[in-house]
């Protein structure tokens, strides 16, 4: 039997264990992935923590995104074969283990390594699925909250590529790199909304944070018509949509995505391995504040 970090209950890290899991068979237009990196995600440590509270079957395995090499072929899939090298997005979770079963995935070019893979999917895949519900065009200006953040280091070449002007929202230390992706960068705090307006008018707004600054959103876009969040359950009370990932709503970014790395025309934030058998001191580190890079945890050969 294969093995997987399997979470114990809702906890700290250590409900993280490292356990034997049956072995996952494909369904009809899936893959079997034999898993080199998974990357950890900020969901799986709310989901980890209680702080979503959604219930979730035994002894659940966490992780939205990996990368490895295709083990074995369900009904239905064409185009991929027994041994390609792929990364994917698990809408079902199932990261964190040496064998993992997907249903969107792009193939990994040579030149792109196992970690910087597993670090892509579900950022790219957050980052275009909110811009395309926005409808940001060319022209507009667009305020991201959380511009520093892996997904909002994506979201902001992703908007400036097609001539959408972006107001970032970020932290002291992340103000150079909003201005390297360019967009120009404004500071969270009690001057966001006086910092935004003196650099003009606002048409929609990405929160990528999830910090409790919706209310300045919707201030700023006139409304919440044209606002979303990845992850602020306090949306409802704005009447803003709390985007999820579903299969349909971003279409191919993954594939996008993938070229744009190979081609070295995409930047992604700072990524730190761990061995996967490590993913409960992963997840110590990032709600610690001593790692500030996207950990991916890496499955020896």
């Amino acid at each position: 039997m294969p093995n997987a970090v399997v979470m114990t209950g809702y906890g700290p890290p250590d409900v993280l264990k490292w356990a034997e899991v049956p072995m996952p068979q494909p369904g009809d237009g899936e893959i079997r992935i034999r898993v080199r990196a998974a990357g950890v995600g900020p969901t799986d440590l709310d989901i980890r923590s209680g702080r979503l509270g959604f219930p979730l079957p035994p002894r659940p395995v966490l992780g939205y995104e990996v990368a490895g090499v295709v083990d074995a072929v369900g009904p239905g899939v064409s185009g991929t074969r027994v041994g390609d090298e792929v990364a994917a997005v698990l809408f079902g979770r199932g990261g964190y283990a040496e064998y993992a079963v997907a249903s969107i995935w792009a193939h990994k070019p040579e030149s792109v390594s196992w970690v910087d893979a597993a670090a892509l999917p579900s950022s790219v895949e957050a980052a275009a699925r909110v811009l395309r519900q926005l409808r940001v065009e060319s022209g507009e200006t667009l305020l991201l909250l959380g511009g520093g953040g892996s997904v909002g280091v994506i979201a902001t070449q992703l908007a400036v590529a097609r001539g959408v002007k972006v107001i970032s929202a970020v932290g002291a230390r992340d103000e150079d790199l909003a201005r390297e992706l360019g967009a120009s960068p404004v500071r969270y705090g009690s001057g966001l909304v006086a910092a935004v307006r003196a650099l003009g008018s606002v048409d929609a707004v990405f929160d990528a944070a999830g910090k409790g600054a919706l209310a300045d959103a919707v201030e700023l876009a006139g409304g919440p018509q044209r606002v979303i969040t990845l992850s602020d359950h306090a949306a409802p009370e704005f009447g803003v949509v709390l985007s999820a990932p579903t299969a349909d709503r971003a279409p191919g970014a993954l594939d996008e995505g993938m070229a744009m790395l190979a081609e070295g025309r995409l930047r992604m934030k700072g990524r730190r391995a761990m061995p996967l058998r490590e993913a409960a001191e992963a997840h110590r580190l990032l709600e610690s504040g001593e790692v500030r890079d996207r950990v991916v945890l890496t499955v020896d050969e």
